[in-house]
């Protein structure tokens, strides 16, 4: 892949960082103008990653050095195949994110919105830092300035509750990305002297079994974003958090961006021939599979809608990981695919939760029978989103899982097919019987169905297009399918 000098890649992270100028400036005393800036930011980000899918797609590239201060390792930027993929779907969602926002915080009369719309912006800035990285000391800063600036998103509610979460929630990501990944980086270094994410890795001929299976670990629970049992626990905590930073925190960033750093290690740091040729992919379905089952489990007990989301997203994002560590080619692909299948599944499910609680101010699936009556168009984005999250056709989630059983089924690897295969019921479980008593319970006394009652157009608009998203990624997966073969066949 030839990579071109250019200074876009800077400017994609840093049009929203430079939002939260007018959204501050602006704050309470002109809600329209702060949340206008947000949206205006949101759209110019998404049309400039959007504008390098030609280069990248006849397979160019972008690069651009910022400065260098350690010897062979500068902070530089890059635009590849799976850092646009990322980046793509990221820019994408935040729009509706926004409008969304924009919605719920205002039907609600939320305190601090224009703290709220500052921290979004740095945070949608570093998560598209992480995606056009080029090399680990990169990636780890923007990492580290993503955790920094959700902290205030996961706080929000500023009550005990949210304190403890945050408390928790920086705990985890950032003990465990010094503690952890920071160590294996030093390592990595030290063995390979650079730190580039290189096709093929650079992790060959440089170091003994034994300290490439302690560095996968390290890497692998390092990057704690990624939800992996047991550094799973700050993620049901942050549900704490409005729906909206659920939304974010789950779908667009935060999670995705802790999958995408481990990918990035396995297929750019150690590599897929070096992985195979230890053995080591077993390392890597193991930890996954594991967690897939036990969070798919837990996620059937919970009453609480945002917190079944939440396990259900530390399941879901294992399924990456998994396809990851299959290491056959229709394995890591579907692994890549399905950042984006999720993502657009998932950010509906969070977006119906929400809608829900604006407009009955409900939080407990308990409580929701007959509750689809009132807010049809909602449920039924639910049911999409739903459909999308189990992998069933036609929805977007069909076309990574599909590549997943490919994938199981090309490796031999029969026990993480039969994973799939019991994961998916467990989504099924979990998540059909909202929508069939939303639709067909009977509703509490008092409470039965009185002409429709759906959030307000600002909630309902985003998730009706996210949910149709979904269904439009089963048909139109192309541009998705193109970037996954570039950042695994260059």
């Amino acid at each position: 892949m030839a990579y071109s000098y250019s200074i876009w890649p800077l400017v994609a992270i840093l049009v929203s960082l430079l939002a939260t100028l007018p959204i501050m400036a602006f704050n309470d005393r002109a809600p329209n103008l702060r949340e206008g800036s947000t949206l205006m930011a949101a759209v110019a980000k998404f049309m400039i990653v959007a504008a390098m899918i030609p280069t990248v797609m006849q397979g160019g590239g972008f690069e651009l050095t910022l400065a260098e201060v350690i010897p062979g390792v500068p902070i530089q930027l890059r635009v590849d195949g799976m850092g646009l993929f990322f980046a793509l779907v990221a820019s994408f969602l935040w729009i509706f994110t926004s409008l969304y926002s924009i919605g719920y915080m205002r039907s609600l009369g939320e305190h601090d919105q224009t703290r709220y719309f500052a921290s979004f912006a740095v945070a949608i800035s570093a998560t598209i830092g992480v995606a056009f990285s080029a090399n680990l000391l990169t990636m780890y800063l923007f990492y580290e300035m993503l955790s920094l600036s959700t902290y205030p998103l996961v706080t929000h509610e500023q009550n005990d509750e949210a304190r403890a979460s945050g408390r928790k929630y920086l705990t985890y990501i950032l003990g465990t990305s010094i503690g952890l990944a920071l160590p294996a980086m030093l390592i990595t270094y030290q063995l390979a002297g650079t730190l580039d994410f290189t096709q093929g890795g650079i992790l060959t001929g440089c170091a003994s079994p034994s300290t490439v299976t302690l560095l996968l670990v390290l890497f692998i629970f390092g990057f704690a974003k990624a939800g992996i049992m047991p550094f799973h626990g700050w993620l049901p905590a942050a549900m704490v958090a409005p729906t909206p930073v659920s939304s974010f925190l789950h779908g667009v960033a935060v999670v995705k961006v802790g999958v995408f750093s481990i990918m990035r290690v396995i297929f750019d740091i150690f590599g897929p021939d070096l992985l195979r040729d230890l053995n080591l992919g077993v390392v890597i379905t193991t930890i996954a599979s594991i967690t897939i089952l036990v969070a798919s489990l837990v996620a059937l007990t919970q009453d609480n809608l945002k917190r079944r989301l939440a396990y259900s997203t530390i399941g879901q994002l294992s399924y990456m990981i998994l396809g990851a560590g299959m290491l056959t080619a229709a394995g890591m692909t579907g692994g890549i695919l399905h950042i984006a299948m999720h993502a657009f599944g998932k950010i509906t499910l969070f977006f119906c939760a929400g809608a829900i609680y604006v407009a009955h101010h409900k939080k407990y699936i308990s409580q929701m029978d007959g509750l689809g009556r009132k807010m049809p168009i909602t449920y039924l984005a639910f049911f999409l989103g739903s459909m999308s999250i189990i992998g069933m056709p036609p929805m977007g989630g069909f076309i990574s899982k599909w590549n997943l059983v490919i994938g199981a089924v090309e490796g031999d690897h029969l026990l993480l097919l039969l994973v799939l295969l019991i994961s998916s019921l467990l989504n099924a479980a979990y998540f059909f019987p909202i929508v069939y008593r939303g639709f067909f319970a009977k509703a509490p006394e008092g409470e039965e169905a009185t002409g429709i009652q759906e959030a307000p157009i600002f909630c309902l608009l985003p998730l009706s297009v996210t949910a149709l998203a979904s269904l439009a990624l089963f048909f139109y997966s192309d541009i998705f399918y193109g970037l996954a073969h570039l950042a695994l066949f260059p």
